[in-house]
């Protein structure tokens, strides 16, 4: 079954009272030429996908790597579509469909645009505060953190993340980092007829150079930091961070909050055509005194294994707090995530009660450096770091809370940017004791080819290392198990929150959170009850 049949997608979401538009109208304002009548015709929604079109709505038809979309417009006639809206060369592909055309030079490139006046949401309509967070590292986990706080302060949320989409309280598992422009639209106009009063965001590179969200001005946008990722996508990282800056730009967003411990940061500050506010923490900042000198300072004050206390100085105040996870890096996220809601218009005192009221921030962080052991034996925590950066980072914060030995397992993804697999396992192998490699989403790519390189790199950077291979992840979180022992810590990193593995493009249901509860369990040690989705059978 391929991933587009396969039934356990999520589903598209839509308002459920959608505005209706009419089709000359949208003609009009958006299409260069138009084949056949649009007079008299309403939509409700538009698309680009015929698996999620609902009767009612235009189908965008757009070129993609093997086919054309205009070629599955007899089908979209089938579901209900009012219209297609495609380029010249889609329109005759789709006149077999009888359907209205609207001709535009490029449908990805104007569906922003067009989602925003379909549905009402674009920059001068009624909408929640939206926060906007970009980055190498760190995007999912300060959207995750911005909505922990504004639930603290008692506020209705949303959030779009890699990992999740929550509505007013309602989980949907998430399909891309940043939705297509036209979901992202539809579910803007489902949180406000919600009631949701702000929302966050988070926006890929990718999402930007795509136009996913194209057609929304965020209120705020905060940056993270910018590391080796995604030149599968991108010529270099040059290229990969001119793709980032448009996010600060005043038809993208009001106001950023940019984090100084990388030194993208600095760059961001100084392109930034929009008002900023800088956060740094000098303990892990590439440049200290840099860091030292922005708006507002972090200082990490103890780490734990079961969070990072750090406090935060600035213009309105101090505030020292708990985020519930390993790192300062994490600690750096929590300030970044405090000083957007504060550029948001949310009052600092009001935080401050909150934190202070339930001893520390209070969110959940699925599959980022998230604990998955019990009171005693090895610590195992999950993370979706992918990058060097992140194994750096995680790993130094792992050890700092690990009086034993710490051990990394890890995989790297297929048909994905392969030109960073040296580093990290050069980086895996240097900030551990123990090293297992084993496969992630192989795709198309031989799994016994990229563990092959890993081991290779790891090899170079550590000849006497202690590495292990193993395969698939089922086996290789049981041989992590049995190499360590109480007092001892496991980072299994990349698989973070995912649900599968994709394997020659069928979606293999996978939880690495369960598999390494399971594992523990088998070898006698206490685990905590699942906290996340279980795809696979009840254990006997």
């Amino acid at each position: 079954m391929s991933i587009e049949q396969q039934p356990s997608l999520p589903p598209v979401l839509r308002p459920a009272n959608p505005p209706r538009r009419e089709l000359s109208e949208l003609a009009s304002r958006f299409a260069r030429t138009v084949r056949g009548d649009v007079d008299g015709i309403a939509l409700t929604g538009i698309t680009l996908a015929t698996a999620d079109l609902r009767p009612g709505e235009a189908f965008v038809a757009i070129q993609g790597v093997n086919r054309h979309g205009a070629d599955f417009a007899v089908t979209a006639a089938e579901k209900g579509a009012v219209a297609v809206i495609t380029d010249e060369a889609g329109a005759e592909i789709a006149e077999a469909a009888g359907l209205p055309i609207l001709v535009v030079d490029d449908p990805r490139a104007v569906l922003g645009d067009l989602s925003a006046w379909v549905y009402g949401t674009g920059a001068g309509d009624p909408l929640p505060l939206l926060f906007a967070t970009t980055g190498t590292n760190g995007k999912t986990s300060v959207s995750h953190l911005l909505e922990g706080i504004l639930d603290q302060i008692g506020v209705v949320t949303g959030l779009s993340s890699t990992a999740e989409r929550h509505i007013a309280g309602e989980v949907i598992v998430s399909r891309l980092t940043t939705p297509e422009a036209s979901e992202m639209h539809a579910l803007l106009a489902l949180m406000r007829e919600r009631a949701v009063e702000a929302v966050a965001v988070e926006v890929s590179a990718q999402a930007l150079s795509r136009h996913r969200v194209d057609g929304i001005r965020f209120d705020v946008a905060g940056f993270t930091n910018l590391s080796h990722d995604h030149l599968d996508d991108y010529a270099d990282m040059d290229e990969y961070f001119e793709a980032k800056l448009p996010l600060f730009r005043p038809d993208r967003a009001e106001r950023g909050v940019i984090c100084l411990d990388s030194p993208s940061g600095a760059i961001v500050v100084d392109r930034a055509e929009i008002p900023v506010v800088t956060v740094g923490t000098p303990s892990i900042a590439a440049d200290p005194e840099a860091a030292t000198a922005a708006d507002w300072v972090v200082v990490i004050d103890e780490e734990r294994a079961a969070g990072t206390t750090f406090t935060m100085t600035g213009p309105a105040g101090s505030l020292t707090t708990t985020v519930p996870v390993i790192g300062p890096h994490m600690a750096a996220n929590a300030a970044l995530a405090i000083v957007m809601l504060l550029e948001g218009g949310y009052a600092w005192d009001r935080i401050v009660e909150a934190l202070t009221r339930d001893g520390g921030i209070r969110a959940y962080l699925p599959g980022r450096t998230q604990l998955v052991s019990g009171a005693t034996g090895p610590a195992v925590f999950v993370d979706f770091g992918h990058s060097p950066d992140a194994f750096e980072k995680t790993l130094a914060a792992v050890r700092r809370v690990t009086p034993g030995k710490v051990l990394m397992l890890f995989g790297a993804d297929g048909d994905r940017d392969a030109s960073k697999r040296f580093d990290m396992a050069r980086t895996a192998v240097e900030g551990s004791d123990i090293l297992v490699v084993t496969d992630h989403h192989p795709r198309f790519e031989d799994p016994a080819s990229i563990r092959a390189t890993l081991i290779e790199g790891a090899r170079k950077a550590r000849p006497d290392a202690e590495i292990h291979e193993a395969s698939p992840p089922e086996n290789a979180i049981v041989t992590a198990v049995g190499l360590v022992g109480d007092g001892d810590a496991i980072l299994w990193a990349g698989p973070g929150h995912q649900d599968y593995r994709d394997i020659r493009g069928v979606r293999t249901p996978y939880s690495a959170r369960e598999l390494a509860r399971r594992a523990l369990r088998a070898a006698g040690w206490p685990v905590p009850d699942s906290r996340w989705p279980v795809p696979y059978p009840d254990e006997d």
